[in-house]
């Protein structure tokens, strides 16, 4: 079956909004489909962050010092908030390659002849790719389990709470997404997409409180840090957990946390949401 025809809406709906909706589910669901019969691009996808918990956990546990201390138990539950906004963001890297991969092989322009709303290409595919990261995020939650996270660790959490930290992770990986849309647009083949999702990653990831305390840090670096959207879903995500933070910090983002990576997320999904729908209709025209 051809993707064109896996496109083809069964019964358009009468309004704009509805047609998008409509159009934007179909394209996921074509996403979808072709996961599930390449089943390795989910299973490459689960092989990394897997490796991530198990190295930090038994390799830097117990020489990180979390609020004073040394504990590896400590350093295992400070550090699954950062793991679990580390993988939502990787996904950044595949959607662009595969935005990029549609683009190399003449897909788009194939659905740019359809009767259908110009930006549900992107809206589905990144549709898709979220819930392919929701999986991925229920796998490494069973793995943190196994080698000894807990939530409450450091005071008391509940169910809501939890399925909220999850939900703002969620909400960060599908922001991030976008930019990978932008990046897969923008580029000429895959390869470069899958190059130029990553290189960005690295440094967002990493200057940030994620693996360290950043009371450990330069000033300036810190500043950066602290300001960083990752940081504050990563902070959001130990607030709600329960589990033990970084130092006590006066920057807005870590003393309201939870706000600050929401209003962090939206932006970035309207901001780049615009500029993607937009470089494809310049890049397909």
């Amino acid at each position: 079956m051809s993707a064109a025809t896996d496109a083809v809406p069964v019964a358009a709906p009468s309004s704009a909004l509805g047609q998008s909706v409509h159009d934007s589910l179909v394209v996921a669901r074509r996403n979808l489909i072709r996961m599930s019969r390449i089943p390795e691009m989910v299973i490459f996808g689960l092989i990394q962050p897997i490796m991530f918990v198990v190295l930090f956990t038994y390799v830097f546990g117990g020489s990180m010092q979390i609020g004073g201390s040394t504990s590896a138990t400590d350093y295992k539950n400070f550090l699954m908030a950062g793991i679990f906004a580390q993988t939502v963001t990787f996904a950044t890297a595949s959607s662009g390659a595969g935005i990029a991969d549609d683009m190399h092989k003449g897909l788009i322009d194939r659905f740019r002849s359809l009767p259908m709303a110009r930006g549900a290409v992107l809206t589905g595919r990144t549709l898709a790719d979220l819930v392919q990261t929701a999986l991925t995020l229920l796998v490494l939650a069973i793995v943190a389990l196994l080698v000894g996270w807990r939530v409450g660790s450091d005071g008391g959490t509940n169910a809501g709470k939890v399925l909220g930290a999850f939900g703002l992770l969620l909400l960060l990986g599908y922001a991030f997404t976008w930019i990978g849309a932008l990046i897969g647009l923008s580029v000429r083949t895959p390869e470069a997409a899958t190059s130029g999702g990553l290189i960005w990653l690295f440094p967002v990831t990493f200057i940030s409180n994620a693996f360290v305390d950043t009371g450990n840090m330069t000033p300036w670096l810190r500043h950066i840090a602290e300001w960083n959207p990752f940081s504050a879903t990563v902070q959001a995500c130990r607030v709600l957990f329960a589990n033990p933070g970084q130092s006590p910090s006066d920057a807005w983002p870590m003393v309201h946390p939870v706000w600050a990576s929401l209003i962090y997320s939206l932006l970035i999904i309207v901001i780049f949401r615009t500029l993607a729908v937009r470089k494809y209709r310049s890049a397909t025209a």
